[in-house]
């Protein structure tokens, strides 16, 4: 069986739509509350890599604190070094299967990963 964990922040509506989606798809998942347990680099690495369009795709480049680091051309590790120093900076949701993941953005995105 597989097991998922959704990167998950409760004060998103779009987090807590795909919550409810697979709550009522009865998939268990492993909510993870990033903003109460941020990643560090290395679970960033891991995600990016298991992400359609990595590093950059984890960025939530409307954040006013990704403007103020003022990044010209960032790295893929300066990316993941912003999340890591400022968890409020990663898309979410995010569901994750250990093999690839999905931001939820619609929830519906989501499907593909447990069906």
């Amino acid at each position: 069986m597989t097991t998922f964990t959704l990167y998950h922040n409760p004060r998103c509506s779009k987090s807590r739509e795909a919550l409810a989606l697979l709550e009522a798809r009865r998939v268990v998942v492993n909510v993870h509350r990033y903003l109460d347990t941020p990643l560090d680099i290395t679970h960033l690495r891991g995600l990016a890599q298991r992400l359609e369009g990595g590093a950059p795709a984890l960025i939530r480049t409307n954040e006013a604190q990704w403007t103020a680091l003022a990044l010209q051309d960032p790295s893929d590790e300066e990316r993941l070094q912003a999340i890591a120093d400022y968890p409020r900076l990663m898309q979410r949701p995010i569901l994750d299967d250990g093999t690839h993941a999905r931001i939820g953005r619609p929830p519906e995105a989501l499907l593909d990963l447990i069906e």
